[in-house]
């Protein structure tokens, strides 16, 4: 049987993947650093976790059929002695390279072959990996790994800096409830994906979330690319807005020539990208409508057929700039951006050409996903605890406004938890005043991925508690002690707050040990 290692199961989007390789028949071993809900459930899915690394593990796992680099020009002592040199591997595999056996497959055609694959969050010297390179086996990302299985689909490529989970749930949803049915990787948890975070079918279209960090998203080719805004983010890779609006600029360059571009008309940063490309439609969405802007606007009409193809039939004149109105769409969930989000999903099935009552069915029956202002359940004394992995300034404002909106009675108590120190420290400035609608903030500590010693010396929870403006606010280091603030909370206040777990990590594990009626 085929063999996959995963390094770092708990990320969400890698996870994914091991479910794709497990309904494919391939035997799914995993590892990672913290236990979880998702590491049981996909435990009871047949797929083998261990709880830390292990290099003796991948090794054992791997020992039946290792690849050699370059079809064994060197012998296995040469590979291990090379393996083996730290200076080597630094400077002939970057980040951003596949490491190991990089070449096609095919020379070992009838042979079982196996992979690691990893996630762009772990260090590069991180044990496992290492390993693999010192035994020469094919290791690759999850981007790569992702854009392998899904370039070959009609790719539907949903990048961000903020609602890509949503509106990679809202499009893949209703694909899924059509005739042309989807294959989909969302970074959530969706009941109709049977409470997983991926679905896979024979349909010809694949829907994706498209990450930006690294640049990953450039290994994908979509069909359509949705840009739903641009916001700075990711100080430890980008160098300034310029650096970080040049990644968006490429991933337009991927788009497959003709077909679809969708932007923000809201959004500044994102119209930045209209007309990059002579050869791709563009459709910017507003608040009311959407207008398609065909290739040029029909300078290219001796070259192309008259219509832009649909997926099944003709849809587009290319030929005039044409404005649709929305319909009205009644959502259970009434936060503005969320409709918002609709609306670009609502775009993309037009393109499909799929009946409208078909898609407003479907999305006005759309609920809550995991993680994105769910309601996990009521609490022992009857406060409402949600859970929201929100953790951008501008979303933590936006998303937090939304709630005080609808739960006008009630006090709003955010558990937040930052991700990276790096991140804390380039946001700082925005993080100041992003709890305006918030009546208690409480702030247990800092998730650490991919920080240096330098900025932790630099940043710290007590140090950022101090500078956000706040009247009422805690530094309450670490989890156990905050757990135990909000049961006494809890317990003090009955009926009077809804109490969000705004986190990036292992914050949301508390939802756990918070007793429900």
């Amino acid at each position: 049987m085929k063999k996959i290692y995963v390094i770092w199961v708990g990320w969400i989007w890698v996870s994914a993947i091991a479910r794709y390789y497990n309904k494919m028949w391939y035997q799914v071993y995993w590892s990672d650093k913290f236990d979880s809900e998702l590491i049981h459930n996909l435990r009871d899915e047949w797929i083998d976790i261990m709880i830390w690394e292990d290099e003796k593990r991948l090794e054992e796992f791997f020992n039946s059929y290792v690849i050699p680099a370059k079809a064994g020009i060197y012998s296995k002592e040469k590979r291990l002695e090379i393996g083996k040199d730290a200076e080597y591997f630094e400077s002939n595999y970057s980040k951003e390279k596949t490491i190991g056996y990089d070449e096609k497959i095919d020379s070992w055609s009838g042979q079982e072959w196996h992979i690691v694959i990893y996630t762009e969050a772990i260090p590069l010297m991180q044990s496992e990996l290492k390993k693999a390179n010192e035994l020469w086996i094919r290791a690759i990302s999850y981007p790569v790994a992702l854009s392998e299985i899904a370039n070959s689909k009609k790719l539907i490529a949903i990048s961000w800096t903020h609602g890509k989970s949503t509106t990679t749930s809202l499009v893949s949803i209703v694909l899924k409830n059509s005739e042309i049915w989807v294959n989909s990787v969302v970074w959530s948890i969706l009941k109709e994906f049977w409470n997983k975070n991926a679905y896979f079918s024979d349909s010809d279209y694949f829907v994706i979330e498209a990450c930006e960090y690294k640049r990953s998203f450039l290994k994908y080719k979509p069909f359509i690319a949705i840009i739903t805004n641009i916001d700075l983010d990711h100080l430890d890779y980008y160098k300034d807005l310029d650096d970080y609006l040049s990644a968006f600029q490429s991933f337009i360059e991927n788009v497959i020539p003709w077909w679809y571009a969708i932007l923000n008309w809201n959004c500044s940063n994102s119209m930045r990208l209209l007309w990059l490309r002579d050869d791709v439609n563009y459709i910017v969405v507003t608040n009311n409508s959407f207008s398609v802007i065909p290739a040029k606007a029909g300078i290219y009409k001796n070259v192309l057929p008259p219509f832009v193809k649909g997926a099944r039939g003709f849809l587009f004149s290319i030929h005039e700039w044409q404005v649709f109105l929305f319909p009205q769409i009644n959502m259970q969930i009434p936060w503005e951006h969320i409709l918002f989000d609709a609306k670009f999903a609502f775009t993309v099935w037009k393109i499909l050409n799929l009946e409208d009552n078909e898609i407003i069915k479907s999305l006005e029956n759309y609920n809550w996903i995991w993680r994105r202002s769910e309601i996990v359940w009521t609490t022992l004394n009857w406060n409402i605890l949600m859970s929201d992995y929100w953790h951008h300034p501008t979303e933590i404002v936006l998303n937090t406004k939304a709630i005080k909106e609808k739960y006008r009675d009630k006090k709003i108590i955010c558990i937040f938890q930052p991700h990276q120190y790096n991140r804390t420290l380039e946001l700082l400035e925005d993080f100041k005043n992003c709890f305006i609608y918030v009546d208690k903030l409480v702030i247990p500590d800092i998730y650490e991925s991919r920080d240096t010693e330098e900025d932790k010396r630099k940043i710290n929870s007590e140090k950022l508690v101090k500078y956000i403006n706040h009247s009422d606010k805690l530094d309450w280091k670490w989890l156990e002690n905050t757990l135990n603030w909000i049961i006494e909370y809890d317990k003090n206040n009955p009926n009077s707050s809804v109490i969000i777990l705004q986190w990036a990590w292992n914050i949301d594990d508390l939802r756990y040990k918070i007793k429900t009626v």
